[in-house]
């Protein structure tokens, strides 16, 4: 298969260090369109072998799979310099733009005095994690094949976990995966913060941090547990867990989180 990305930024570069990792597509397989020279050196620098043009959409012509990696504000124009070089019939297009509709997508799509042939759209959201191919990847998708979205499915299954959700379910779900990566790099900040305080390094405190982030994570994938039966295990009366855990909660930790995954989804 042959992929076109539109947009080599910071989410655009991440897929593509993920995708030239597994064993989908050869790195000369992707393209990369960008109206800016230097992130298209970086990736190239990357891996040479990787296709790059600076505002030139020859190449979705050629593509299987067309990527929509560019800012939601930029995507009409970039589908109005695309439409006509598509061809709905045999090519997927992918648009990882938070809050754009697929019914917005498809309005601009339109294509005047032809057959109508629907184009096959999908949604993706992926998260920065991409890059090291451990991402949770939202998908969802309109007039798709069965076979279609299990070639999707299949692509981002590489990097990571991917799921179908229905289209309303984005929004949320976006908030909890692609917003909610920063809201655990918060988190890993402040517990440095105050392992710094206490005696320790700051590369030192971070590391132990992640490594017990890691292991949460890891122990709950594995046990499927609630995860506050977890916490019941480590909570001993009268001990200095569940000290820190009123006092977490005195200042608000759980109501934070919630409010600000809610304020994400708005």
């Amino acid at each position: 298969m042959k992929l076109t990305i539109i947009g080599g930024g910071n989410m655009g570069a991440a897929i593509v260090h993920g995708l030239v990792q597994g064993s989908i597509f050869k790195p000369n397989d992707i393209t990369v369109i960008d109206v800016m020279e230097e992130p298209l050196k970086a990736l190239q620098n990357f891996n040479p072998a990787i296709r790059v043009a600076l505002n030139d959409y020859e190449s979705v012509e050629e593509a299987d799979i067309i990527l929509l990696a560019v800012k939601p504000w930029l995507i009409d124009n970039v589908i109005l310099a695309i439409k006509f070089k598509l061809d709905y019939s045999k090519q997927l297009i992918v648009s990882i733009a938070a809050g754009i509709t697929i019914a917005q997508m498809n309005e601009v799509l339109q294509k005047p005095k032809e057959d109508v042939v629907l184009p096959v759209l999908f949604r993706a959201i992926p998260n920065t994690a991409i890059a090291i191919r451990q991402s949770v990847t939202l998908l969802s998708s309109e007039n798709a094949l069965p076979e279609q979205k299990a070639t999707l499915l299949k692509i981002f299954s590489e990097l990571g976990h991917a799921v179908f959700l229905d289209e309303s379910k984005l929004s949320a779900g976006t908030a909890l995966t692609s917003c909610g990566i920063a809201y655990v790099f918060r988190y890993i900040r402040a517990a440095t913060l105050a392992g710094i305080e206490m005696g320790f390094y700051p590369k030192e405190a971070q590391n132990l941090v992640v490594k017990t982030l890691s292991g949460a994570a890891a122990l709950l994938d594995e046990t499927q547990a609630n995860p506050e039966a977890e916490i019941d295990k480590v909570t001993t009366p009268g001990g200095i867990t569940i000290q820190g855990l009123n006092e977490l909660e005195a200042n608000g930790f759980s109501n934070a989180v919630i409010k600000g995954i809610k304020a994400s989804k708005k």
